[in-house]
């Protein structure tokens, strides 16, 4: 396999882009890196481009060794014939490659090694050949009283397992019987007894019936969780046999008539039906649930994506409510940086009930601290505390205080990791969950990289995906998501430094402990003083570190320190100092970019520069908005068929979005619902955090589940 024609083909770029990216990878460098700053090496490629290639590269690589492998493993064997090493070379997929050699990799002897070692493949070869002769008597010459063969039934039964094993190991016929079970084939589940009530989120796959190939990836990934947890069983129907068993008869050349050709058809009738038809059906359903897991992980990604660039509050003291009933409600009020300056709990729920002492503890804290933002956790009683910060805001708006309520998801588990004790050693794990829901609305990316993305819940099916891939999937959008918006250098935490381009654990490390040892890190130059940071770490990592009021003003920027030369040699052709030039729009635009192309740089980077120049260092996060809450509606009991209701998306899958209302139940806005126009990909109208204006449809208070629309009335 050419791996550079095969990816320049697949992801319709030139070969030499390919090759390109392909080096500065094994260089070393990183996605982020090479997206925003080899752009006249790469042509240009966007990150998602990158990210596609350096995917595919990596498990096209892959799949290279697993090929060697099995050629050596198959050379070994004296089972490579020239046939099977070019179905090899040829496979492309892994899943594609296991199934050929697949037939060979047994360790045990199975009946058709044995039976060969027992020379019945010449009984076979004989029937074919003689059809019109009794199989019985044509197996009368292979009995062996010492062998596991003492009688002519034996015999035939060897003979079958040989002609099975032919059957499987013909990989063109596999293959064509796979398409034919693909395009007729049908998918059945049932429902196991006795497992309809711990069983009712599966209830539409009690009874359902429906052609194996036109099934989307949330209903194979529905129907394999429901199977592995043993509320339904699942089967699969092919109305006729006639087409496969023709077309086994025609590719291995088996005679019908005679007394051989019956010995025949019925064993090749009962290789199909007892094990080969399943078996297929078995490959086809894991081919589908393979993709329906990469499908699965792309909407993952997407929404992870989504909710890490959300819009920052900003700088504002915020104060942060993790809502409880017996136990309280958790406060904590955050600075402007998220440093924790004091908390509290108080009980303005049932059973305590003391609801005016609550309001009055956190209108003290508010005025104390200047708190200008409330964040109040989704979970239990958020809309009993929303209730009661918005009475709050009525008694006094001299404080004039903001509220919205926040996604928790993911606050506990953050609440006790090791990364929380060292954050915040002394304070209480309820606490510290108070305190991450108002650092989170501060800075949904800062905050969030501290949590398991698998505990942030915007997945779809995400613990029925192969972990291994999920894993990098997300570490990716992590990745490039930090370095898109960059970091401060001074007051980034360990847990979104190591994000950066060229940057690990051990050297966020030291860059922290290097920036508490001199106080402040006052250029990006200064990075070459700590421990390990060697040439290529720097590189990679120091545009996406910014140095607000340090001693180069192209730190606070995403210029690179390699083209600080081309600012200057701009500066001073135009008789103009570099502060002069960042922000003056007028001038900058009318700048000629090819006017100071180099050797070194050029014109993609020129361009770059005089943009960022224009507004250094700009977040590509949109602005901050919060939903506006329905009074009144505060549970499912609540909502009423026609209701126009705001509320955050919070979930978007392959079938449609979630929409937190506030009633502790999503809503679905099912795909067709999401607009008045075909809709191929709800990703393409909604994303997780963005406010919406949902109608409701319908309400199964019983199924907790609210059916929304975003459709204008027709």
């Amino acid at each position: 396999m050419d791996l550079i024609s095969t990816l320049a083909n697949e992801l319709k770029i030139k070969p030499n882009q390919v090759s390109a990216t392909i080096k500065l990878l094994d260089e070393g460098a990183t996605v982020p890196f090479i997206a925003r700053y080899r752009k006249e090496v790469t042509g240009a490629l966007d990150d998602q481009k990158l990210r596609e290639l350096h995917t595919r590269l990596s498990y096209l690589r892959e799949l290279q060794a697993r090929k060697k492998v099995i050629l050596d493993a198959l050379t070994d064997q004296q089972q490579l014939t020239e046939k099977l090493h070019t179905q090899v070379n040829n496979a492309d997929t892994k899943s594609g490659l296991e199934e050929i050699y697949a037939p060979y990799k047994s360790k045990r002897v199975t009946k058709a090694v044995k039976a060969r070692n027992a020379g019945l493949d010449k009984l076979l070869n004989s029937i074919i050949s003689n059809p019109a002769e009794s199989p019985l008597l044509l197996a009368n010459a292979y009995i062996d009283a010492n062998s596991d063969y003492t009688d002519n039934g034996r015999c035939l039964e060897g003979a079958q397992a040989i002609l099975a094993e032919q059957i499987n190991q013909s990989i063109e016929l596999v293959s064509k019987l796979k398409a034919e079970l693909n395009r007729f084939g049908e998918i059945n589940t049932k429902l196991v007894k006795g497992h309809e009530e711990s069983g009712a989120k599966f209830k539409d796959y009690f009874a359902y019936s429906a052609p194996l190939k036109k099934q989307p990836s949330h209903r194979i990934l529905a129907i394999q969780r429901g199977s592995t947890e043993g509320h339904i069983k699942v089967s699969f129907i092919l109305d006729s046999d006639h087409f496969c068993l023709d077309l086994i008869n025609r590719s291995l050349k088996l005679p019908s008539k005679g007394q051989g050709g019956k010995w025949l058809q019925d064993s090749i009738q009962q290789i199909w039906s007892g094990k080969l038809k399943n078996k297929l059906f078995k490959e086809l359903f894991n081919s589908q649930l393979e993709a329906s897991g990469d499908e699965s992980i792309k909407v993952f990604c997407k929404n992870l994506e989504a909710l890490l660039l959300a819009p920052p509050a900003g700088a504002v003291v915020t104060l942060g409510l993790d809502p409880g009933l017996r136990t309280g409600v958790k406060v904590a009020v955050v600075d402007e940086t998220g440093k924790l300056l004091e908390h509290s709990t108080i009980f303005p729920h049932a059973p305590r009930n003391q609801w005016d002492e609550s309001i009055s503890r956190l209108a003290k804290l508010c005025l104390k601290h200047k708190v200008k933002l409330i964040s109040i956790g989704n979970g239990t009683a958020s809309r009993e505390t929303d209730k009661l910060t918005s009475e709050l805001r009525k008694k006094h708006p001299e404080l004039g205080l903001q509220q919205l309520i926040v996604s928790e998801a993911g606050a506990s588990v953050y609440s006790a990791s090791e990364l929380a004790a060292n954050e915040l050693p002394d304070i209480d794990v309820t606490i510290r969950g108070a305190v991450s829901i108002a650092r989170r609305v501060q800075d949904p990316l800062a905050e969030l990289v501290k949590i398991e993305p698998k505990a942030i819940g915007v997945g779809q099916y995400q613990h029925d995906v192969d972990q291994k891939r999920l894993g990098e999937g997300l570490e990716a959008i992590i990745e490039d998501c930090v370095n898109s918006v960059g970091v401060d250098l001074n007051s980034a935490s360990q847990a979104i430094l190591c994000r950066i381009s060229g940057l690990n654990d051990t050297l966020a490390t030291n860059i922290i402990n290097y920036r508490n040892q001199v106080g402040k890190i006052s250029s990006r130059n200064e990075l070459k003083k700590v421990k390990r940071l060697g040439p290529k770490a720097f590189e990679q990592a120091a545009a996406f570190l910014r140095i607000r009021d340090g001693k180069q003003l192209l730190d606070s920027s995403s210029v690179h320190p390699e083209a600080y030369s081309l600012v200057e040699r701009i500066a001073k052709q135009n008789k103009r100092s570099i502060a002069s030039l960042i922000g003056d729009s007028v001038f900058l635009n009318s700048l000629r970019p090819a006017d100071y192309i180099s050797d070194q740089f050029g014109l993609y980077t020129v361009k770059d520069i005089i943009c960022e120049l224009d507004k250094p260092g700009r977040d590509p996060r949109p602005e901050f908005k919060t939903a506006k809450l329905q009074d009144g509606v505060e549970t499912i009991t609540d909502l009423q068929v026609g209701m126009r209701l705001e509320g955050t998306i919070s979930n978007v899958t392959n079938f449609g979005a979630f929409v937190d209302l506030g009633v502790h139940q999503d809503g679905l806005v099912h795909i067709s619902q999401l607009a008045n126009k075909f809709v191929k990909d709800p990703h393409d109208v909604v994303s997780p955090g963005q406010i919406v204006t949902v109608r409701v449809l319908e309400v199964d208070e019983k199924r907790k589940r609210i059916s929304l629309t975003m459709r204008t009335a027709d």
